[in-house]
C-alpha cells in the first residue's frame, strides 16, 4: 500500500516530468547557487555566503528529486574544477578545494538539501511552523557536517569557534527568510492556479 503526501512544492511533478524543463530548472538552480556562493562576507576559515538560503529555497521548492539532482550537479561542476564554490579560484579548485576547510559544508549542502526536499515532498512547506522546522533540520545537517569536517583539520574547539558559532545567527535569519519565501510563494502559486 502506498501513501501519498500532499506536497507544497512550487515545482510540481507533472511540470518536471518533461526532461527539458527539468534540465532548465536544474541549470537555473545551479546558477542561483553559484551566484549565492560569490555573494559573501569574508570569514576565516569559512566565508559567510547566501548559499544556505538559496539551497533551502531550492530544496523546498524543487523537492527531493530535482533538488538533489541540482545540488549534485553543482558539486559535480566544482569537483570537475569549475570555479563555482565560494573560495574558488582564489583558494584552489576541484577536489583539492573540496577536501579543504569547506568540504563538510559542501557535503552538508547535498544531505541537508535532500532532507529539506524530502520534507517538502511530504507537505512540510505548506505552513510556516513546519517550513521553519524543515529548513532548520537542513541547516543543522549542513552546520553539523561542516563543523565535524573542520574539526578534523583544525581541532574541535577551533572548529566550533570558527565554523559553527559565527554561523548560528545568520542561519536563524536565513532559515526564517527561506521559510517565509517558500510558504509565501506556495500560497501565491496556489491562488494563481485557482
Amino acid at each position: 500500500m502506498s501513501t501519498t503526501h500532499p506536497s507544497n512544492r512550487l515545482v510540481r511533478a507533472e511540470f518536471t516530468s518533461r526532461p527539458i524543463m527539468s534540465l532548465a530548472l536544474c541549470a537555473l538552480g545551479v546558477a542561483a547557487i553559484v551566484a549565492s556562493a560569490k555573494a559573501q562576507i569574508p570569514f576565516w576559515p569559512v566565508p559567510l555566503t547566501l548559499q544556505t538560503l538559496v539551497i533551502a529555497v531550492l530544496a523546498m521548492a524543487y523537492g527531493s528529486r530535482l533538488g538533489g539532482v541540482t545540488l549534485a550537479a553543482y558539486l559535480a561542476l566544482g569537483a570537475a574544477g569549475l570555479p563555482v564554490f565560494a573560495g574558488t579560484p582564489e583558494k584552489g579548485i576541484g577536489l583539492a578545494y573540496m577536501a579543504g576547510p569547506t568540504g563538510g559544508y559542501l557535503v552538508g549542502f547535498l544531505l541537508g538539501g535532500a532532507l529539506m526536499g524530502w520534507l517538502a515532498d511530504r507537505g512540510w512547506g505548506r505552513d510556516l511552523p513546519r517550513a521553519v522546522a524543515a529548513v532548520t533540520a537542513g541547516h543543522l545537517v549542513i552546520l553539523a557536517l561542516g563543523t565535524l569536517w573542520l574539526s578534523l583539520l583544525i581541532g574541535w574547539p577551533k572548529a566550533v569557534a570558527a565554523g559553527l558559532v559565527p554561523f548560528l545567527w545568520p542561519s536563524v535569519v536565513k532559515t526564517l527568510l527561506a521559510a517565509f519565501l517558500v510558504v509565501g510563494a506556495s500560497r501565491l502559486v496556489q491562488r494563481l492556479r485557482g
